[in-house]
């Protein structure tokens, strides 16, 4: 599952590995980007897996990890019941944003989609993140919100095509 980042915006892009890894491998990075307030231990409790879910690590040339996503079913609020897929625990170094690693760690996520029949794939994102998602095909669902030491996030989704077989 090699997926390098492409160029972002005149930015000069981060080669990246895009792979499968185990949840684990994730929560470092996902503790300092996006749950500061939360020690490992206790992000690794939460826990956010569930049938079909991958987690994907984005490494750099020198093997570390700079990006990171999962997705896995979930319905979404708005439609309760309803197979989806939820984009989830999307997460770049700070120092790299902005150089496609973001999408390449998305691009992987939906072809996981993808293989596994397609659907509603949703997400809450971060309200900087936005444009990520709408450059990938996700449209705003609702009004911004408040996440409680986390901050505002929109709640978006698009369709994906199962694969052809």
């Amino acid at each position: 599952m090699d997926r390098g980042a492409g160029h972002a915006g005149g930015v000069t892009s981060v080669d990246v590995r895009v792979q499968a890894v185990p949840e684990e491998v994730t929560l470092p990075l996902r503790q300092a980007v996006l749950r500061p307030h939360m020690t490992i231990d206790e992000l690794a409790r939460a826990g956010h897996a569930g049938a079909d879910a991958l987690w994907c690590a984005a490494y750099d040339d020198a093997g570390e990890v700079v990006g990171t996503g999962a997705v896995s079913r979930g319905s979404p609020p708005w439609a309760p019941g309803e197979p989806a897929w939820r984009v989830r625990a999307m997460a770049v170094a700070p120092d790299l944003r902005g150089r496609g690693i973001g999408s390449a760690v998305l691009d992987a996520l939906l072809h996981h989609v993808r293989r596994h029949g397609g659907g509603l794939t949703w997400c809450n994102a971060r309200t900087p993140a936005r444009g990520l998602y709408a450059r990938a095909g996700f449209v705003a669902v609702g009004d911004e919100f408040e996440i409680e030491h986390i901050g505002p996030h929109v709640a978006m989704a698009r369709p994906v095509e199962p694969e052809e077989a």
